[in-house]
């Protein structure tokens, strides 16, 4: 059994001009949502075996202010191809990891990691956390696929089943919709 869980970056500011759009950092909501969704790994005790992220400054410090929230902090594993990558790019990052980890933790961008969640759980009629992902996946939004397979090599299309989504509106209304991009 092999668990994903796949984060995208905290929301960021388009307010400071950046010569890159790598270079571009959180706003004060981003920060707020991705230390939250540090609080709530922790609360529901959720433990990753490997982390993968995208070495853009949004995803660098999504994960500083969620490891404040969490109140320990993670080794990731930067990977330049999970910036802006596209599902296809991203699902052979997963495919590639090791069979060590148990429980692999993403952090990256969309469309790739909305995507990336279409392809790999089957759409059945009635699955409310599929069909939120494909309304959008917010900001710092967390999305977390099992699959019944050993080796991450044998994660395939419509081979996962969606286990939990949670959102920062979910934890905090204030960092709903209507502010959260």
């Amino acid at each position: 059994m092999k668990t994903l869980t796949l984060l995208r970056h905290a929301k960021s500011s388009w307010d400071d001009p950046v010569a890159r759009d790598f270079d571009r950092a959180l706003n004060k909501r981003g920060i707020r949502g991705a230390r939250l969704m540090g609080e709530y790994i922790r609360r529901e005790g959720l433990d990753y075996d490997h982390i993968i992220s995208s070495p853009a400054v949004r995803c660098t410090e999504t994960l500083d202010h969620l490891y404040e929230g969490l109140g320990r902090t993670f080794h990731p594993n930067w990977d330049r191809r999970v910036y802006l990558a596209s599902c296809v790019t991203l699902l052979d990052v997963v495919n590639e990891a090791p069979d060590s980890a148990a429980h692999i933790l993403m952090c990256g961008h969309n469309p790739g990691l909305e995507d990336l969640i279409l392809l790999l759980v089957p759409d059945v009629a009635g699955d409310i956390l599929r069909d939120a992902v494909e309304e959008k996946l917010p900001t710092a939004a967390l999305a977390t696929l099992q699959f019944d397979v050993d080796h991450w090599a044998d994660v395939k299309s419509n081979s996962g089943r969606f286990m939990r989504l949670k959102r920062p509106r979910d934890l905090d209304p204030g960092l709903g919709p209507d502010i959260d991009g």
